[in-house]
């Protein structure tokens, strides 16, 4: 009997720890609706939530304080209306997530997150450390 507790009780140990540790996670990622999910079960107008897809192509128009656009899935787009100045990166074709509610019909949002791509350059750099892979001296 002492041979199986002393495996129980690391055991439960290890796997309270996992459980907390999951729940923890759990309430700092970041999900997001997509389009077609937020016109097909729209949640309550005073509802804070993410809604995230492409900057459809031609759809952007800066206001005062602010700018318009459409965010698409490709199956469907919500129109977008942001209140403040957007990212740097933001452009028509990239990623966006953005925060705040829907009202049925438009999405108003004051926070934006844009994605990036993963590549890094490196410009040439004459007398200096950095060398671009594809030159030739």
């Amino acid at each position: 009997m002492s041979r199986y507790w002393r495996f129980v009780v690391p055991a439960m140990i290890v796997l309270a720890v996992v459980v907390f540790l999951i729940f923890q996670l759990s309430s700092n990622l970041v999900f997001f609706n997509t389009p077609t999910e937020l016109v097909e079960s729209p949640p309550g107008t005073d509802a804070r939530l993410r809604l995230g897809g492409q900057v459809a192509a031609g759809t952007v128009v800066t206001e005062d304080g602010g700018v318009r656009f459409l965010v698409t899935d490709g199956r469907r787009s919500v129109p977008v209306v942001h209140r403040g100045a957007p990212q740097q990166l933001f452009a028509e074709g990239r990623g966006v997530v953005v925060e705040g509610t829907y009202d049925g019909s438009v999405f108003h949002s004051d926070s934006m997150l844009v994605r990036h791509d993963e590549q890094y350059r490196v410009e040439d750099v004459e007398d200096g450390v950095y060398v671009n892979p594809g030159s030739q001296p």
